[in-house]
C-alpha cells in the first residue's frame, strides 16, 4: 500500500460530548425558539390580554400577565430563549413597563426576517437593514413625542392607568394611579431634576381589599418594638439611626478573664451593665425617643431603653435604614459619641400597629420626606403580588415620562405611525436593505394586531382601518380594545412614556440583529441531537412550569 492509499485520520477539535449546529439549520432553529417564546407571552399583551398561571417545583403559584415575570419564572434553558428573557429584564430595569412589547417585537422581527432568509437574502443584509430602520424609527419617535413635566398631572395619571389596564387591579386603577403619582411627586427633587425610584418602598400585606392600599409619607417597617414595656406610639418623634450594636463588644483577639472569687464576677457584671447604661444615657442625652438600630441590642440595654420610655427596634435592613434617613432627615451614626441634635431625625408619629396578623411600625408625618412607602393590601397573596407588579409598572412609567420629559400615544398608534413612515422611507433606500426595512415596518404592526386579537376583534379589519386612518394624517388613531374598533388615543387618554417605546425598539432590534448573525451553535457539553423546539402557542416543558 503506497502513501496515497493510506487512510486519512479524522481530526477532532471539539470534545467528544460537544454538540454543534451550523449554517441555515442553526439560524432557523434559533428563530424558531425566539418565535415560540414570543408567542407564549403574546396573548398577555394589552388591556384584554390573558393571564398565565406558573407553578414551580415547590408548588408555589404565580398568576400574572407581566411579561418579565412570566419569562423569568419559566426557567428557559435554550440560549436564544435566555436572550429574550434578558430583553424583558433590561426593559423592566430601565423603564419598569413594556416588557411584553419588547419580547413580542423581537420575536416578530425574527419571524419577518425568516421570510427573507427563505428568499436567500443574506442575514447580514437583513441585520444592516434592521439597523437603518431602527435609527429611523427612533428619530420618528422623537419627532412625534409630546412634552410633559411634573405639572401635567392628568397625563401622568393616564400613563399610570395605561400601565395598569389589563391587570387584575384594573377595577381600582384610578385609585392606584393617584397613589403612584403622589409617591413619585414626593421623591422627585424639582431643583436638581433627580428622581430616585428606589426611594419608593413598597410593602404588601394580605388582608382587606385593594382599596385599603395607601400612600404613607414616611416609612413602614415590617418589625416590632423589642420590649413590651416600651410605648406603642411616640408622638413628636426624635429619631436616631444607629449603625452599631448596643452590646458589649467581644475582644478582637483571643482573651481570657480569670475570676478567683464571686465578688470579682459581680464587679465584672456590674461593669458591663454600667457600660450599657452609659450607651442608653448618651441616646437619652441627645433627646432621642425613637431608636432604629441596624445591629443587635443587649437585653440590659433594652431594659434601660424601656425604663426611659424610648421606642427601639433592632436589626433593621440597610435599605430600610437608608430610607428612614431620607424620610426623617436623620443621619446614620456609626458611634453613639457622634449622636447630636444635627443627627437626629423627626416625624410626627412613630407607631406599632397590627396589620392583618403581623405587627408593623409606621413612621408617619415626616417633613418634606425624600422616601415614602406604598402599603398594598389585597384579599390573597396572589392578588397582592399582582398589585405590586402593577404598581411597579405605574411608578416606572411616570418616572420615565418625567425624566425624559416626553410621552407618546399608546394602543398601537405610535407603532402604526412608525410602520407607515418606514414603508415610505424604504422606497428611498436602494438595494436589498429596502426589503429588511419593510420587514421591520411589518413587524411593528404586530403590536396593534395583537391588541386587536386579544380583544376578540378581527386583526385584519383593524389593521386596514388603522392604515387608512394614518394615511389621512390621524396619527393618534390606535386600537380601542373596549369597543373593538379604532379610536383616538388622545381622547381616550391612552398614553405611554416615550422611553418605554424607545427602549423596546432598541432592545428588540439589537437582539434580532445579534441572533441573525449567529450561524454556528457550539455547545461544549452533552445535548440532544435534535433538541425539541416548542410549537408556537405552546408552553415548553421546563423545570418550573
Amino acid at each position: 500500500m503506497n502513501q496515497n492509499q493510506k487512510m486519512i485520520q479524522p481530526i477532532f477539535i471539539l470534545p467528544q460530548d460537544a454538540g454543534r449546529n451550523s449554517g441555515r439549520s442553526a439560524l432557523k432553529q434559533n428563530i424558531a425558539v425566539a418565535k415560540a417564546v414570543a408567542e407564549i407571552i403574546r396573548t398577555t399583551l394589552g388591556p384584554k390580554g390573558m393571564d398565565k398561571m406558573l407553578v414551580d417545583s415547590m408548588g408555589d403559584i404565580i398568576v400574572t400577565n407581566d411579561g418579565v415575570t412570566i419569562l423569568e419564572q419559566m426557567n428557559i434553558e435554550h440560549p436564544i430563549g435566555k436572550m429574550l428573557v434578558a430583553i424583558s429584564k433590561t426593559q423592566d430595569d430601565e423603564v419598569g413597563d413594556g416588557t411584553t412589547t419588547a419580547s413580542v417585537l423581537a420575536g416578530e422581527l425574527l419571524k419577518q426576517a425568516e421570510t427573507l432568509i427563505d428568499q436567500y437574502v443574506h442575514p447580514t443584509i437583513i441585520a444592516c437593514g434592521y439597523r437603518i430602520a431602527q435609527k429611523e424609527a427612533i428619530n420618528k419617535l422623537q419627532e412625534m413625542a409630546h412634552d410633559i413635566s411634573i405639572q401635567d398631572k392628568n397625563i401622568l395619571r393616564n400613563i399610570a392607568k395605561t400601565a395598569m389596564t389589563g391587570k387584575n387591579v384594573e377595577a381600582s386603577k384610578t385609585f392606584l394611579a393617584d397613589i403612584a403619582l403622589n409617591a413619585v411627586e414626593c421623591v422627585y427633587d424639582s431643583k436638581k431634576k433627580i428622581l430616585d425610584l428606589d426611594a419608593i418602598k413598597i410593602e404588601k400585606k394580605q388582608g382587606g381589599s385593594t382599596n385599603d392600599s395607601r400612600l404613607i409619607k414616611g416609612i413602614v417597617i415590617d418589625k416590632e418594638r423589642i420590649h413590651p414595656r416600651m410605648p406603642t406610639i411616640v408622638k413628636n418623634a426624635k429619631i436616631a439611626l444607629i449603625n452599631t450594636s448596643l452590646e458589649i463588644k467581644e475582644p478582637e483577639t483571643d482573651a481570657q478573664i480569670r475570676i478567683t472569687d464571686p465578688s470579682q464576677l459581680q464587679d465584672f457584671l456590674e461593669h458591663e451593665e454600667e457600660s450599657l447604661k452609659k450607651m442608653v444615657d448618651l441616646i437619652d442625652k441627645a433627646g432621642v425617643n425613637v431608636v432604629f438600630c441596624q445591629k443587635g441590642i443587649d437585653d440590659i440595654a433594652q431594659h434601660y431603653l424601656a425604663k426611659k420610655k424610648i421606642f427601639a427596634v433592632r436589626r433593621i435592613k440597610k435599605s430600610d435604614i437608608e430610607a428612614l434617613s431620607k424620610a426623617t432627615g436623620a443621619v446614620i451614626v456609626n458611634t453613639l459619641a457622634d449622636l447630636g441634635n444635627d443627627e437626629v431625625g423627626h416625624a410626627d408619629v412613630v407607631e406599632e400597629k397590627k396589620t392583618t396578623n403581623d405587627e408593623m411600625i409606621f413612621i408617619e408625618g415626616c417633613k418634606d420626606p425624600r422616601a415614602v412607602t406604598i402599603l398594598l393590601k389585597g384579599s390573597t397573596e396572589h392578588v397582592v403580588d399582582e398589585i405590586q407588579r402593577a404598581m411597579n409598572d405605574a411608578t416606572g412609567g411616570i418616572a420615565s415620562a418625567i425624566q425624559i420629559g416626553k410621552y407618546v400615544y399608546g394602543g398601537g398608534a405610535i407603532e402604526q405611525a412608525i410602520a407607515l413612515h418606514l414603508k415610505k422611507f424604504a422606497q428611498k433606500i436602494g438595494g436589498r436593505e429596502q426589503l429588511a426595512i419593510n420587514c421591520f415596518a411589518n413587524a411593528l404592526e404586530i403590536i396593534p394586531k395583537t391588541l386587536a386579537e386579544n380583544a376578540g376583534a378581527d386583526p385584519m379589519d383593524i389593521i386596514v382601518a388603522l392604515r387608512a386612518g394614518h394615511e389621512k394624517g390621524n396619527n393618534n388613531y390606535g386600537v380601542d380594545v373596549f369597543n373593538n374598533k379604532i379610536g383616538d388615543m388622545k381622547k381616550l387618554g391612552v398614553v405611554e412614556a416615550l422611553k418605554i417605546k424607545t427602549q423596546a425598539i432598541f432592545s428588540a432590534s439589537e437582539v434580532a440583529e445579534l441572533i441573525l448573525r449567529i450561524d454556528d451553535v457550539i455547545v461544549a457539553g452533552k445535548m440532544q441531537e435534535n433538541p425539541q423546539i416548542p410549537l408556537e402557542g405552546q408552553i415548553p416543558q421546563q423545570n418550573n412550569l
